[in-house]
């Protein structure tokens, strides 16, 4: 058993308190991580919100990187003293979606300690099956991917999630050629990945669209070709006008509804549009169906970005190391575990690229 520092949710909708909880020793298959940082991904705030339901109290946060300080039984591919992520994506490996390469819906059960989280007597819920707003975690060896010890763990934190979901939706989901084009719906944590994923995969036209020229500007830095403001009254026409046409694929990178309602709008005939933002439940679009039919439009839905972290992070942190994959850059703020409520409220603002949260 260890007790260690973290953020709790005890009434969805108000301020997470910092409390002492306890972590059960890691069981068959699993391990523990001391953390070192924890980035805030909007998921988190939309959890703790009480957007998506789940149960109270809870610690969020999913989006991880530290050291590996103990390991249960049968773990083969992790050792004490290992530098790693920690991802939401608990997989078995098994089941039809891990055998065709999508982990991150497994549909595998797995026999894991209920509560490894508790304060006092009180069994607390392991948000996203990480619950990483705490100084270290417990979880399912699948959850954890090696990485370079060298590596600055504020920026690696962020591959846990916004990196490989943005990136992923267009290289893994997507599968973007070289010379064709798209719209980034969403310049904000995601939206700036799905942009560097495109600049990549070797895009010919990258137009991002948002609600300010300042995260235009950001967009551009990171491989955007060009921007459109999603204010303008039919911002669609002005993508097309710099495209030539519509696009080959539209990234929807944020939870509005609105933004899903007119993302077919930007496509060419036969293109694609990839769902990443994750509205919250209940939220509902509707669509002309003929309309898309008759063009021969898709809809597809990205899920993590369709990761396969053993063969994913090790390129996506080559990258990182030759100066062709921004991480640093996407660090908004660096924040202490007592500052959380600050920091998800400058997360709120739609302003940050992505806060971390620093043990």
């Amino acid at each position: 058993m260890k007790t260690v520092k973290a953020a709790v949710c005890r009434e969805f909708g108000k301020a997470l308190s910092i409390e002492d909880i306890t972590l059960a020793d890691p069981g068959p298959g699993e391990v523990e991580v001391d953390l070192a940082a924890c980035a805030i991904c909007h998921s988190d705030i939309t959890y703790a919100d009480g957007g998506w339901g789940g149960h109270l109290p809870a610690v969020y946060g999913h989006e991880a990187a530290g050291t590996v300080t103990a390991v249960g039984h049968g773990v083969s591919t992790l050792a004490v003293g290992d530098t790693v992520l920690v991802t939401l994506i608990r997989s078995c490996g098994a089941c039809p979606t891990c055998r065709t390469a999508h982990p991150a819906t497994c549909t595998a059960p797995f026999d894991t300690v209920s509560h490894p989280i508790s304060a006092g007597a009180e069994p607390v819920d392991q948000g996203l099956r990480t619950g990483a707003f705490a100084q270290a975690v417990v979880v399912d060896e699948s959850q954890v991917v090696k990485i370079p010890a060298d590596m600055p763990m504020d920026a690696a934190s962020l591959l846990s999630c916004g990196v490989i979901t943005g990136m992923g939706a267009v290289v893994n989901t997507a599968r973007l050629r070289a010379g064709q084009t798209c719209v980034v719906i969403g310049a904000g944590g995601i939206g700036l990945n799905a942009i560097q994923g495109a600049r990549i995969a070797g895009a010919s036209r990258i137009v991002a669209v948002d609600m300010t020229e300042a995260k235009l500007d950001i967009a551009r830095e990171f491989g955007a070709t060009d921007g459109v403001l999603a204010t303008e009254a039919k911002p669609w026409s002005a993508a097309k006008k710099i495209l030539g046409a519509g696009a080959d694929y539209v990234f929807v990178t944020v939870g509005a509804p609105k933004a899903f309602e007119t993302a077919t709008r930007y496509l060419a005939a036969h293109g694609k549009m990839v769902m990443v933002g994750m509205p919250h439940s209940g939220d509902m679009v509707s669509y002309e169906p003929v309309v898309v039919a008759a063009v021969a439009q898709q809809m597809i839905g990205s899920k993590m970005g369709d990761v396969v972290l053993a063969r994913d992070i090790p390129w996506m942190v080559d990258l990182y190391q030759q100066g062709r994959l921004k991480l640093d850059e996407l660090i908004s703020g660096r924040w202490r575990l007592e500052q959380i409520n600050e920091a998800i409220a400058d997360t709120r603002t739609g302003a940050a690229r992505r806060n971390v949260i620093v043990f």
